[in-house]
């Protein structure tokens, strides 16, 4: 299949955390056509099994498919490590197909001369060992310090990020003693930047903190460029679908993109 400039990208997570890739996305390349699915009827992705994020990515991305998307990105590190795999034999030829996960790997790689990175995720991306394993096999001398953080996503999607309660779940977590002395540390779930600061704040700015949706927007940028599919032409389409209506989706949606968002509920398991 012959893929064009003026597709769009499609952009699918659990909820509100992959808006920061699209974020990122709209800054770098603001004349691309974007259609964004929110899973928010099957939200967290984190807690749920791999048969079943399959299932639910397998669903998302043939409905990107039917509204011709000439990328899928995966904006979301569960799906991307449980079901990266089980997409790339269903999009096949049909659109370019991009994880979460492997961009931040390259960056570390390639980036980081620090000893200790640590890694913060959902129960299916740390259980996983994606991030561990790969930057162990690739990068000799680097300890990985890896800890499930499961209350953020049902927190950040329920709005409470600045207030007394995200604080005390934040430091909760990260006063871990397995994450004692690192110098790097990587969000892996898409959500997290939403509490990025909070996170810099708890460790005085001393630790480099890695946010996926700048860097996976620049690899997006980057395979775009190669394969002369940017879009030249300044027509701005987003649309953003959920699989269930949440205020809190539209708000936050709002308050990325600074502009009315046209919010579609579209249930794709009747």
């Amino acid at each position: 299949m012959i893929l064009k400039p003026e597709q769009p990208i499609g952009i699918f997570d659990s909820g509100v955390g992959g808006l920061t890739v699209a974020h990122a996305i709209k800054q770098i390349l603001p004349n691309e056509k974007m259609i964004y699915f929110g899973d928010t009827a099957h939200l967290p992705y984190g807690d749920k099994s791999s048969e079943s994020i399959k299932h639910y990515s397998t669903q998302i991305t043939q409905f990107l498919l039917e509204k011709n998307c000439k990328v899928i990105l995966i904006a979301c590190n569960s799906a991307s490590a449980a079901a990266y795999n089980t997409l790339k034999d269903h999009t096949k030829d049909k659109a370019i197909l991009i994880n979460v996960i492997d961009p931040v790997i390259d960056h570390i790689v390639e980036n980081n001369r620090k000893k200790k990175v640590g890694v913060i995720g959902t129960k299916a991306t740390i259980n996983s060992g994606t991030y561990e394993i790969e930057i162990i096999k690739r990068k000799a001398g680097i300890h990985v310090a890896s800890l499930a953080t499961p209350l953020f996503v049902p927190m950040i999607e329920e709005g409470f990020i600045y207030d007394d309660i995200s604080n005390a779940i934040i430091r909760t977590y990260l006063s871990k003693p397995i994450l004692n002395d690192i110098n790097t540390l990587i969000l892996g779930c898409t959500h997290y930047p939403i509490i990025k600061n909070q996170i810099r704040k708890f460790y005085n700015f001393t630790v480099d903190i890695v946010d996926s949706a700048e860097i996976v927007a620049q690899k997006l940028k980057a395979i775009l460029n190669e394969k002369e599919l940017i879009n030249p032409a300044d027509t701005i389409d987003r649309l953003f679908f959920v699989s269930d209506y949440t205020e809190y989706f539209e708000s936050i949606s709002k308050m990325f993109f600074e502009e009315e968002i046209n919010l579609h509920k579209m249930d794709l398991w009747k």
